[in-house]
């Protein structure tokens, strides 16, 4: 007996595994938020090569992870991706001009030839540490709030604003996203530190560190919760398609599907057990707890702005070119196709995994530094 998929379940599938890759992506964003550190947690050069040199066995995962969310969007709902980077390309540039030089950095920063100095290239860091996590947040949260596009018979994108997508920089619940994804970055960041690098000098700053960007972010973030689901949300209607603005749609979504709610819950418990982890009890293990928090928070965020009969990257400029899951899509047979590729994800994840715990073996030390090794 032949099992029949329909375009609809791949549809719902596909946004499932963006889901999943995007909370993935954030919680890995702990190496940018590390980074954001590199001037003001060291006390001297040797903690800086620590620092440097713990997120430098982990920022490729990042990338590869980056790359893979956006490959995965472009191939599942390709009108979506030629929307925005068509229209929103500012803002893209920006993301990825960002990741660039982070990559720059760690290849050159202490290659034997290097004529700039280790002050450069730390400043890439630093920039990559503040703005792609800040930018990718603002860009997310325009799910919610809207772009000013238009999409004529043909598809063809119109952007209303000269700025093609930094706009979003002037809406305060994108800043509030953005902030809020920053400062979640920074507090991951600490806690992998703690995690990775054995020096008692480092891990008190860290610690002081935690409460300083812990509080930032619970306010940031419970602000963009508060400002989305008590806010107007776009409606797409199931049979003709139509988009409108409702009040509480976002909120109605949440409390009618009983796995997000859950799904949102659990990850808020698991990355305030972390925190108190982090800052009370000074565990090395917290960073595992914000992590596995940190996924299914975002994972739900991104079931509230694609399923329930929602518009996921909504037009404020005109509602009829809001885009859907059903309308932004791939064809049946590419989804189909592309869904027993995604079969391999687990076997990759497993050798992450594994990739990790081999890296992570053993804690970085000052003794270590001052070997002869790789160094970044």
């Amino acid at each position: 007996m032949t099992m029949i998929i329909s375009h609809a379940f791949l549809q719902s599938y596909w946004w499932l595994i963006i889901s999943l890759l995007a909370g993935l992506l954030v919680f890995l964003l702990f190496v940018q938020g590390g980074q954001s550190f590199i001037f003001s947690l060291p006390r001297n050069d040797m903690q800086r090569k620590m620092i440097v040199n713990s997120l430098g066995r982990k920022w490729e995962f990042t990338f590869t992870t980056l790359v893979t969310f956006g490959g995965a969007f472009f191939a599942s709902f390709p009108l979506f991706y030629a929307t925005s980077f068509g229209g929103a390309y500012w803002v893209w540039m920006a993301i990825l001009f960002s990741f660039i030089i982070q990559a720059v950095a760690y290849e050159y920063r202490s290659k034997p030839g290097n004529v700039f100095g280790t002050g450069v290239f730390d400043t890439f860091l630093f920039l990559n540490g503040c703005l792609g996590p800040f930018l990718l947040g603002v860009a997310v949260a325009t799910f919610f709030t809207g772009s000013d596009f238009t999409l004529d018979l043909f598809n063809r994108v119109q952007w209303g604003s000269g700025w093609h997508g930094l706009e979003a920089l002037i809406n305060p619940v994108n800043l509030l996203l953005g902030l809020a994804v920053l400062f979640l970055a920074r507090v991951l960041g600490l806690m992998y530190l703690e995690n990775s690098i054995d020096d008692d000098e480092l891990m008190a700053s860290i610690r002081k560190s935690l409460v300083r960007n812990a509080i930032p972010f619970l306010v940031f973030f419970l602000a963009f919760v508060a400002a989305i689901l008590i806010g107007k949300g776009y409606r797409a209607d199931a049979v003709t398609g139509e988009v409108s603005l409702v009040k509480y749609h976002y909120l109605h979504n949440l409390t009618g599907n009983i796995f997000t709610m859950i799904l949102f819950l659990c990850g808020v418990v698991l990355v305030l057990v972390s925190l108190w982890l982090a800052i009370f009890r000074g565990s090395r293990r917290a960073i595992w707890y914000g992590g596995f928090g940190t996924v299914p928070v975002v994972m739900s965020l991104f079931f509230l702005a694609g399923y329930g009969e929602t518009s996921f990257y909504p037009s404020s400029a005109d509602l009829d070119s809001s885009l859907t899951l059903a309308k932004a899509s791939s064809s049946l047979f590419t989804l189909k196709t592309m869904m027993y590729v995604s079969f391999i994800i687990p076997f990759v994840v497993a050798y992450i995994w594994y990739a990790w715990s081999s890296i992570n073996r053993e804690r970085i030390t000052g003794e270590e530094m001052s070997g002869e090794g790789h160094s970044y």
